[in-house]
């Protein structure tokens, strides 16, 4: 058997460990309320959009929370099976969403550089850097869309909060942190959530780097005013997006090191979305490579 080559980004010991690693750190800098409700989400239920009768994609989904596709969609999602009485309790509301590890390359001041105190993180399209830098990062497009529902109130939409999203490049790596980009803030963004409770980002498709499966990262924050202050924040969580877009995204020119690196982890081995299979944070993807694809998922706080 060969080895497995090196992370492409500077190795780091506590790279995505978990949430019992992270709760020292988060709670120490932020308020206790970013895990509202995180104990009591064992009723066995949540608002994932999609259309098949698998879990992570039950029929039943608010309407609401399903994008518009950019282009026509050949990514089926690929997801763990499950019983038929799981199926049905995941599509009503009242589980929240998985509380994550922010990773090591959040750049939300937690361990350094702070994007969110920087004018101009306010923006729908991240995928270029803003500031003293105007770098694009290239990649297949995608639009991600997340429909933000509060659980205190029957899973209405949750207008007025605002989600600050992260994610690597098509080369696995993270601005602001790894060698070569630590002057740059692209695939960084924070937007409002309108009066249907929805976010969205233009941006590209992250790639795969080892040992981890293909994601976005993003935290909640119940209003504008306190993500660009890092403030109080409500959820910490993770996208994880489908089997079958990634493949096709990573047989196509520039995707190289994400081919290699990918087939190493799947959903049930990834040390994140393992505990179950992401069934909670697998998003419903539409699209094709020449077309870009889209990414939606309910996110209930």
């Amino acid at each position: 058997m060969t080895s497995s080559p090196q992370p492409p980004h500077e190795p780091h010991p506590n790279h995505d460990r978990g949430l019992e690693f992270d709760l020292s750190t988060l709670i120490s800098r932020r308020s206790l309320g970013m895990f509202l409700g995180a104990g009591t989400a064992a009723a066995l239920a949540a608002c994932t959009p999609g259309g098949s009768s698998t879990a992570a994609e039950s029929s039943t989904a608010l309407a609401a929370s399903t994008p518009t596709p950019a282009a026509s969609s050949t990514a089926a999602t690929s997801t763990p099976s499950a019983s038929p009485t799981l199926t049905r309790a995941i599509a009503e509301c009242g589980v929240e969403i998985p509380q994550e590890t922010a990773g090591p390359y959040p750049g939300d001041g937690s361990n350094g550089p702070n994007v969110l105190a920087a004018s101009g993180v306010v923006r729908q399209d991240i995928t270029s850097s803003f500031g003293t830098s105007s770098t694009t990062a290239d990649g297949v497009p995608l639009t991600v869309t997340l429909t933000l529902l509060d659980n205190a109130n029957g899973c209405a939409p949750l207008s007025g909060a605002a989600v600050y999203a992260w994610h690597c490049d098509k080369a696995g790596k993270y601005s602001m942190y790894d060698a070569g980009l630590k002057n740059e803030n692209y695939l960084r963004g924070v937007q409002a959530a309108d009066a249907n409770g929805q976010v969205i980002f233009q941006t590209i498709f992250p790639g795969a780097y080892s040992g981890r499966w293909p994601h976005i990262h993003f935290e909640v924050f119940e209003s504008m005013d306190n993500a660009t202050a890092a403030g109080q924040v409500l959820a910490v969580s993770q996208i994880a997006l489908t089997d079958a877009a990634c493949k096709e995204v990573y047989a196509s020119a520039g995707y190289e090191s994400s081919a290699r690196n990918f087939p190493r982890t799947t959903l049930k081995s990834d040390n994140v979305f393992g505990n179950d299979g992401g069934i909670y944070q697998l998003a419903t993807m539409t699209g094709s490579v020449s077309g870009g694809y889209t990414a939606g998922l309910n996110v209930t706080v």
